[in-house]
């Protein structure tokens, strides 16, 4: 018998996503893509990760390094891996009909050798960016091999106080002068905890804006914890028609759950039922 978390349904466009029926192609209104970042589930392995997106009926995820691989081994990703390996995550993704959109691979080496094996892991992986903070030292030898890989990188911020790009004005002062494969994956649930609104972040960040790890918090503090979309003190319905008035669509919208790490499949359905009514009231507003 299928768990409750077999389907769920984009309510107001009357859609339905079910795991098993083509969740690559069943995108919400505006051609918006949301689905869990591994990091929600990071107490089991890739392949349980997968599994988890698919019974959701989400078709997108996000890694992240060094998350192991299979339940039942202790191989671990990262670009160690083995071509037969990866071969197998990618058959993995194929039947359960989930695309991987990303990974996230907190500091990229800023040596040329190191630099370009990152990045021919990720292009066997067939991600579309890779979500980092890298040293701005290393952005040179990065953004030749965005170019040369065709893989966007996407710089993402930690609260103030653990992370250099905590506000949006570090990551703009970086990315400029680069090409659009350099932006930001904006953290709205970090942004929340530094004092920033972030409608406002994102309108900032205008075009390079690549990426979201889109969180509500209970509160807007440095201990504020997850609450499920549109429950918290986020305002994310502005943060989504900030990123629509923008004209932008980012690599995925990643629910990275926070809490309640044993379970946390009911919050991150909650998340995916509010996206989808949201986006749908967005899209139909603005005709």
């Amino acid at each position: 018998m299928r768990n409750r978390y077999g389907a769920w349904k984009w309510v107001a466009a009357g859609l339905l996503c079910a795991a098993g029926s083509g969740a690559w192609a069943a995108d919400a209104p505006l051609e918006w893509r949301v689905g869990p970042a591994a990091w929600s589930f990071r107490l089991f392995s890739f392949f349980e990760a997968v599994d988890k997106t698919a019974s959701l009926g989400m078709g997108y995820i996000e890694a992240f390094e060094n998350q192991r691989v299979r339940p039942d081994g202790e191989a671990k990703l990262n670009a160690d891996l083995s071509d037969e390996a990866i071969a197998a995550i990618r058959a993995k993704l194929d039947e359960a009909k989930v695309r991987l959109t990303s990974i996230y691979i907190h500091r990229i080496p800023g040596d040329e050798a190191g630099c370009r094996r990152t990045f021919e892991f990720a292009k066997k992986l067939g991600v579309e960016a890779i979500v980092s903070e890298p040293e701005p030292e290393a952005l040179d030898v990065i953004e030749r091999c965005c170019n040369e890989f065709d893989i966007n990188v996407a710089i993402h911020n930690h609260p103030e106080g653990k992370s250099r790009y905590w506000h949006p004005d570090e990551v703009l002062k970086v990315c400029e002068g680069r090409g659009p494969h350099i932006g930001a994956c904006a953290d709205t649930g970090h942004w929340l905890r530094s004092g920033l609104k972030p409608a406002d972040c994102v309108r900032k960040l205008g075009a390079r804006l690549l990426s979201v790890h889109l969180k509500d918090l209970d509160k807007a503090a440095p201990d504020g914890h997850d609450r499920p979309w549109g429950q918290g003190c986020g305002e994310l319905a502005e943060v989504l028609e900030a990123v629509h008035e923008l004209g932008l669509s980012p690599t995925l919208f990643a629910v990275e759950y926070e809490s309640h790490w044993e379970n946390n499949l009911p919050q991150i359905e909650e998340c995916g039922a509010w996206f989808g009514r949201t986006v749908a009231e967005l899209a139909a507003s603005s005709g």
